[in-house]
């Protein structure tokens, strides 16, 4: 099983396959509603490791989640596309794109012992942008 997430827009870049340990989708429902409401938001998580770069290769994908994660709210590229796929034997399992993505936290920890770091990323997709949200899946993978 392998994860394949992408990052479009303001420079784009992927996240190396064998950085990604997790992703997960939410749906946000305001805890207050007692019916289906137009309020309603997605959360996707993105979990990893972050590797050492063995060649000095600048261009670290888990160090471009961090930069981004510094963009302000008042530059356009704060918002971007994103696309994680799960391929399971080749098949995409799950497809998720977010047209109009932007951080809503992320995190890294460094042990001292491990040679490894962690990462979370949590991700929104903008509210008004909501019907452009897309969740597929089930096809052979390109």
């Amino acid at each position: 099983m392998a994860y394949r997430v992408q990052v479009e827009g303001g420079g784009a870049f992927e996240i190396a396959k064998e950085c990604v340990s997790s992703v997960s989708l939410s749906t946000d429902i305001p805890a207050d509603s007692n019916a289906r409401t137009n309020d309603a938001g997605a959360t996707m998580t993105i979990e990893g490791k972050i590797l050492a770069s063995t060649e000095g290769d600048s261009r670290d994908s888990t160090r471009q989640l961090a930069l981004w994660s510094m963009v302000p709210a008042q530059k356009p590229d704060c918002y971007r596309r994103v696309t994680a796929e799960q391929i399971v034997a080749g098949i995409t399992k799950r497809k998720y794109i977010f047209p109009n993505a932007f951080v809503l936290s992320y995190r890294e920890r460094h042990g001292d012992e491990e040679g490894v770091g962690s990462f979370e990323l949590v991700l929104r997709q903008k509210k008004d942008q909501m019907a452009k949200l897309v969740v597929e899946g089930g096809y052979a993978a390109e």
